[in-house]
């Protein structure tokens, strides 16, 4: 890998600075800060390693400032050689996950080095679809090219995001949503009474017989069932799967695809193109998000995933001021045959959206198409000076100083102010999780499951997917919701259920603040929209009038995010990559964490020099 290109200098950068908020080997706590001639430097000296660093503010103290390590006194620019010299302190048993992480590097980087190449044709080809202007792409199926534009950028923790294990070019040109491309499934025919199926409503009117597939198969239609299959899992994989499950020559792929689709932005999900108030999320053969993260579907998180979203109705029952405000797909209608590799979760979206504007919160500081009517925006002064940090790295690098999809939103819809538009989420989004929380409930609903849905009278309303990882205080949701109240028993996965309240705070903190709204603040000042103190300054107003509204059920929000020194902060790469989860001591690669500052508190904001390591 070359420093010398800009998506090579933006990822060592993110790298680094991931390694440093993780204390990978130890590099924060055991870390001081040496101040020499070109700046601070956080040096581990019982492993010789050495990062140039400064003031960060979100998630650390500290970010990478230069893109390169100092190892043993020798200085090293070019990432996978210095990934293998820090490899080299890591303990002998961790260090296969070093090289799987070295690897993820290697691929996040020529995904970076084609998203520059193809950016500008992609947008061209996106506004030819659905206009000049993505404040107008009104419709589901407008909604998709939102997707694509978040594509292009990065998580706003996990480093090599936008890498994923095992495809090449070609395959993530025909099947990734950063290429809007549109492909057909495959469909697999399985005899009648394979599938354990749940959901009452009928399935789609395409939804194909294997007549319809050309499968001329023993007893007729009435006695098979067919099921999609993702393209890209086609193969080896699908192979060994039918035969895991005893089903390899019973079980008949259609040589003929069917049904076109177009990726949504978690790739793994499809939108059908002629009905794309429906989706499919299909399992994938493929990791993201770190190598044990993989894009399957285990059967118990469609069980999950139905019953969260009972869940949030029970609390939308109780709470009839969020009526129409807070809108959910539905998630009851699933199948599998007992395989992370045989599934599908058909997805429905509500009725209603079509002349509205519907935008993934990933995507809001995506760069936005170019249009010659369109003024440049005017950067606002900062209060404190901003690292390039992990987050900002990202956002920066990806708009070049032109419009950013929040810039359009806000001139159609709040007057040309970004930080209206960012403010009016706040208190819509800040108040329902917060009032979640009041309930005894906790969502993994990140920047990838939260959209927001602006309507032509400038109304703003969100539409929330995917609740198969929540964490509810059982006591707290049973006493609130009383007979409306789930069941642990219809869930799956009993971590979900617990009597403590850190498992919601931590999950509050690291989803609803870091992930939704203070991802969006610091992103926001480093695009010059605002000065960081006032995004950060109008964050912690908003969060205190949502505990306040919620009362006493609220308070440890209040403690844990708004009062505390430090918050949880997600690990993922040590987690989800450079450890085994022996090792690691994870139950739940996304839910375990590390520990970071609390932007939030006022003090916090006011230091732009790094001290002493904590």
């Amino acid at each position: 890998m070359s420093a010398a290109t800009a998506p090579a200098r933006v990822l060592t950068l993110r790298v680094l600075s991931t390694l440093v908020r993780e204390d990978v080997l130890g590099l924060r706590t055991r870390g001081t800060v040496e101040h020499r001639a070109d700046g601070a430097w956080l040096v581990a000296a019982e492993n010789g390693i050495a990062v140039p660093v400064a003031a960060e503010g979100f998630q650390s103290e500290y970010g990478a400032r230069l893109p390169l390590v100092e190892v043993e006194g020798r200085r090293i620019e070019e990432l996978d050689a210095a990934l293998t010299a820090l490899a080299a302190h890591a303990e002998a048993e961790d260090r296969p996950g070093w090289a799987a992480f070295a690897e993820e590097c290697r691929q996040t980087l020529a995904t970076m080095e084609l998203h520059e190449r193809v950016r500008a044709e992609v947008h061209t080809a996106l506004t030819d679809l659905y206009g000049a202007d993505p404040a107008h792409w009104t419709g589901p199926a407008a909604a998709l090219g939102h997707d694509t534009l978040a594509a292009f950028l990065d998580h706003p923790v996990y480093p090599t995001a936008r890498g994923r294990s095992g495809l090449d070019e070609r395959e993530l040109r025909s099947h990734a949503p950063e290429f809007h491309p549109a492909f057909e499934l495959r469909w697999l025919a399985l005899p009648t009474g394979t599938l354990t199926r749940h959901g009452d409503r009928p399935l789609p009117r395409w939804w194909p017989t294997p007549s319809w597939l050309g499968l001329d198969l023993p007893g007729g239609d009435a006695a098979w069932e067919t099921l999609p299959v993702h393209p890209l899992t086609v193969g080896p994989a699908l192979d060994e799967a039918l035969r895991a499950t005893g089903l390899d020559g019973r079980a008949v792929l259609a040589e003929r695809p069917y049904l076109t689709v177009v990726p949504t932005l978690s790739m793994r999900t499809v939108a059908v193109a002629e009905d794309p108030l429906h989706h499919l999320k299909l399992p994938l053969a493929t990791a993201t998000l770190g190598r044990l993260n993989r894009r399957t579907i285990k059967p118990g998180t469609l069980v999950d995933g139905a019953a969260g979203q009972r869940l949030v109705e029970a609390v939308l029952a109780r709470e009839p001021r969020f009526a129409g405000r807070i809108l959910h797909a539905d998630e009851q209608t699933w199948a599998h045959a007992g395989h992370e590799l045989l599934a599908v979760l058909l997805r429905r979206y509500p009725e209603g959206l079509e002349r509205s504007v519907t935008v993934p919160l990933a995507a809001l500081l995506a760069p936005a198409p170019e249009s010659a009517s369109a003024p440049a925006p005017v950067a606002a002064p900062a209060s404190a000076p901003v690292a390039e940090s992990a987050a900002v790295a990202d956002s920066a690098a990806g708009a070049t100083g032109g419009r950013l999809v929040v810039d359009r939103l806000a001139d159609r819809f709040h007057g040309g102010d970004p930080v209206a538009l960012y403010d009016a989420l706040l208190e819509l989004l800040l108040d329902w999780q917060t009032t979640l929380f009041g309930h005894g409930v906790a969502l993994e609903s990140h920047q990838q499951n939260t959209s927001l849905v602006l309507d032509q009278d400038g109304g703003l309303r969100l539409l929330y997917k995917d609740d198969d990882g929540p964490r509810v205080h059982t006591g707290r949701m049973t006493a609130s919701l009383g007979e409306l109240s789930p069941k642990p028993a219809e869930f799956d996965d009993a971590r979900i259920f617990g009597d403590d309240d850190r498992r919601l705070t931590d999950l509050f903190t690291t989803i609803t603040g870091h992930l939704c709204t203070g991802s969006l603040a610091f992103g926001l000042a480093a695009h010059g929209r605002a000065g960081l103190d006032e995004l950060l300054t109008l964050l912690r107003k908003r969060l205190t009038e949502a505990v306040e509204r919620t009362g006493p059920a609220a308070e440890p929000l209040r403690a844990a995010l708004l009062d505390a020194e430090r918050l949880p902060v997600k690990a993922m790469v040590t987690a989800g990559t450079l450890l085994s989860k022996q090792r690691s001591g994870a139950t739940d690669i996304n839910k375990h964490y590390t520990d970071g500052p609390n932007y939030l508190l006022p003090q916090r904001r006011s230091a732009t020099e790094p001290g002493p390591a904590q």
